[in-house]
């Protein structure tokens, strides 16, 4: 009997321990990270690293579930929405829609305004990047970190392009971005905002003859299936970021918001990392794939987007000499 009694006091406490460990070991909060690619482009591989070092940082107390592939929106803008709307927790991906959300991230959209990539993280990484992130806190977004989807250039299915003569008369596939799609029309080309999820097979179906993107994306997204041609234009870069909604990142205690800021900048200079490995890699697995690729002139494309800066710099309000400011910290 008292044998019985042993055991059944023995194994009260090993049951009241282990609910003990699990709810200590359960977090407290479950974040949904939501971003627009597939799972081996650069934007997921540094979400990854971020939902690492959160979770670790806070020792489990927040967990962070990454939905690849546009799960949470048809595209970035929505994705982005979301974090306003309190659907999505945290974003990982370009700042393509972000002209619509505050004007002033349309300072990183003009033509060949980066000199190289030293020069475009001496800028993000610096007081005008700060200012520029800050930004969103109006907006009900806040931003931690820069990443980076690097230098866009141009594919298309009918012919070589070497200079803006012949990109003319080409429906290109871009961002839903005004100062992108002015580029192209100052180019000659034709502008076709498209959601991202929707491109391939529109280029398959010959709806549009071509995009523009950093090299790592057209490489991951198989784009060599239905594009014959290549060219490294260069003609902008495109910063990424990785966002949060305000009300939740105020709601954390001050050491969480710590552990969130520092993860996202350790995991963006991750990010930028694989991003530049891609970049140097996946140009001869194009080439190896069919691709042909032109290297164009590109102060022919320099001058002939000339006109996008007289035509959105106003749009910039106050800080139109932030502008200024770049260009000249480039020369």
């Amino acid at each position: 009997m008292k044998y019985r009694k042993s055991c059944t006091w023995l194994l009260l406490i090993a049951m009241l321990f282990s609910f003990a460990f699990a709810s200590e070991a359960a977090p407290s909060r479950v974040l949904k990270l939501g971003h627009s690619v597939t799972e081996d482009n650069a934007y997921h591989l540094g979400a990854l690293k971020f939902k690492e070092l959160v979770e670790s940082g806070t020792k489990g107390d927040i967990q962070i579930d990454i939905f690849p592939n546009g799960q949470l929106g048809t595209g970035e803008r929505d994705i982005i929405e979301g974090l306003q709307l309190g659907t999505v927790d945290i974003y990982a991906g370009s700042t393509g829609p972000m002209g619509g959300f505050e004007k002033r991230f349309l300072l990183f959209d003009f033509p060949f305004l980066f000199k190289d990539k030293k020069h475009v993280y001496d800028v993000l990484d610096g007081e005008i990047g700060r200012h520029i992130l800050g930004l969103l806190d109006a907006k009900g977004i806040h931003g931690l970190a820069w990443m980076e989807n690097g230098f866009r250039n141009l594919t298309n299915a009918k012919r070589p392009v070497g200079s803006p003569a012949d990109a003319a008369g080409l429906k290109i596939r871009t961002q839903e971005n005004k100062v992108h799609m002015a580029m192209w029309r100052a180019l000659g080309s034709d502008p076709t905002p498209m959601a991202w999820s929707e491109v391939f097979t529109a280029l398959q179906q010959g709806t549009i003859d071509g995009q523009e993107n950093p090299i790592p994306v057209i490489y991951t997204s198989k784009l060599y299936e239905v594009q014959k041609h290549l060219a490294i234009t260069r003609h902008v870069f495109s910063p990424a970021m990785i966002l949060i909604a305000k009300p939740l990142f105020d709601s954390l205690p001050p050491d969480q918001q710590e552990v969130f800021k520092t993860a996202a900048q350790e995991a963006a200079l991750h990010e930028r990392a694989i991003c530049d490995k891609m970049e140097k890699d996946y140009v001869d697995l194009l080439k190896q794939n069919g691709m042909e690729i032109t290297t164009p002139d590109l102060s022919l494309f320099q001058k002939a987007s000339q006109s996008v800066y007289n035509d959105f710099k106003a749009e910039l309000g106050d800080d139109a000499g932030l502008l200024d400011q770049i260009i000249s910290s480039g020369k």
